[in-house]
């Protein structure tokens, strides 16, 4: 048995050590190695991005930035014409204060764009002198209020502006059932087809 299991060993270690004796099994061999190198060099070149590649990729970021930036500009616009609806509605209500107490709205007959600011000056003034419809006025936004004609000594009143930043035209004639407020809208122009008012 001893000898069996020797010549046995001796067999195995004789397997392990041959080596292929056909030039045809090298060469299956080295053309796989080969394919392996041939694989690598063309994946290495794969990594890289085309031109045509980056170009679609800022292509898409623009288009995607432009309807960002749209929405975002859509969205400022409705807020600011929400502002606008509650400055009106809260001026309404100081008017309204100010009818109460006087029995008179501020009368301002003057139909000209060009002197809005002088006419939202007077309206300021008007409604800031009594009590109540001062206590409305409070609840507008400090931003809005300008002193933008007012000559600091003077200290006049200030324009009550829209949040466009233009003041607001007042106009007011006894004929009238109540005071009309006028913005100039968006484009920042009066007599335009954006102009609002609060009727």
């Amino acid at each position: 048995m001893g000898q069996v299991m020797i010549s046995a060993t001796s067999e195995i270690k004789g397997l392990a050590l041959k080596r292929p004796s056909t030039p045809s099994s090298m060469s299956s061999v080295e053309g796989r190695n080969g394919g392996q190198a041939n694989a690598m060099k063309s994946h290495k070149h794969k990594k890289g991005v085309t031109l045509t590649e980056l170009v679609i990729v800022v292509a898409v970021i623009s288009l995607l930035a432009t309807m960002v930036i749209g929405i975002a500009s859509r969205i400022n616009e409705r807020a600011k014409e929400k502002s606008l609806k509650n400055i009106f509605a809260l001026l309404d209500g100081a008017l309204q204060e100010y009818y109460q107490y006087a029995d008179k709205f501020p009368e301002q007959d003057e139909k000209n764009f060009a002197n809005a600011a002088t006419h939202s000056e007077y309206l300021y003034g008007e409604l800031h002198s009594i009590p109540a419809s001062r206590n409305v006025l409070e609840k507008i936004s400090d931003s809005l209020f300008k002193n933008k004609l007012g000559d600091p000594p003077r200290r006049t009143p200030p324009e009550i502006y829209d949040p466009w930043g233009t003041a607001l035209d007042y106009r007011y004639t006894p004929d009238e059932n109540f005071p009309e407020l006028i913005s100039a809208g968006p484009d920042k122009v009066f007599n335009t087809a954006d102009d609002v008012s609060s009727r």
